[in-house]
């Protein structure tokens, strides 16, 4: 993993401290002191994977490779669609307009963001923000498979079109997957789909329609 990747990683999980090694074949990794989990390490090793990854044309364009951040014990998983601009720049996910909306739509489920955990589909911005494409989206979802499987979370918010129909393994649009419960099959986690933090900045009349989809997904957790 990149040594700034590295870092924004850790950054996001509360890590700070590090063992450099010079050698190429022994990469930087998290200081043996640390008292970390074992889900802790093996998200880590996936970061790892995902920086180094280039499955698809998108890990040469990409600045940053955007892995996830939060609280690996949180009961609430959102996932998006991929990273944009300024996610790209700094190697987080939803640190931009649309993530400070996210953030607002967090608090008024009476959560911190630091208790949730955020990623998104892809790993790696498309150029231009264009959508995603199928070869992509299928590379790249395994990485998101494999972080919901470690993570176990009691429910997750799939972020607009591309995220619900990724995790349900649909074509339905975004308007006929929101509003009820689904399930994230391979492990049986309980889904609600709601629109996208950047299309509510474009459409603010949706916003009614997205605080529903989060007070339903209250309820399942009730």
């Amino acid at each position: 993993m990149e040594r700034a990747n590295q870092q924004q990683y850790l950054d996001g999980l509360q890590f700070v401290r590090w063992v450099r090694r010079d050698r190429q074949d022994h990469p930087i990794e998290p200081d043996a002191g640390l008292d970390l989990s074992s889900t802790e390490k093996e998200l880590f090793e996936l970061a790892a994977v995902v920086d180094h990854c280039r499955a698809c044309p998108l890990g040469e364009t990409r600045r940053h490779a955007v892995f996830g951040a939060g609280s690996v014990s949180a009961d609430w998983l959102f996932v998006g669609e991929a990273p944009g601009a300024e996610e790209d720049r700094r190697g987080l996910p939803f640190v931009g307009r649309a993530g400070q909306l996210l953030n607002a739509m967090i608090s008024a489920l009476g959560l911190e963001r630091d208790q949730t955990y955020i990623a998104n589909v892809l790993k790696c911005r498309p150029p231009d923000n264009r959508d995603p494409l199928g070869e992509e989206v299928r590379s790249c979802e395994k990485h998101l498979h494999r972080q919901i499987e470690l993570l176990q979370p009691r429910l997750i918010i799939a972020l607009g079109r591309f995220a619900a129909q990724s995790l349900l393994k649909s074509s339905l649009p975004i308007g006929k997957l929101r509003g009820r419960r689904h399930l994230y099959e391979p492990f049986g986690i309980p889904l609600v789909a709601t629109y996208h933090p950047a299309y509510l900045l474009r459409s603010p009349l949706e916003k009614r329609k997205a605080w529903s989809d989060l007070r339903l997904a209250k309820t399942v957790l009730s």
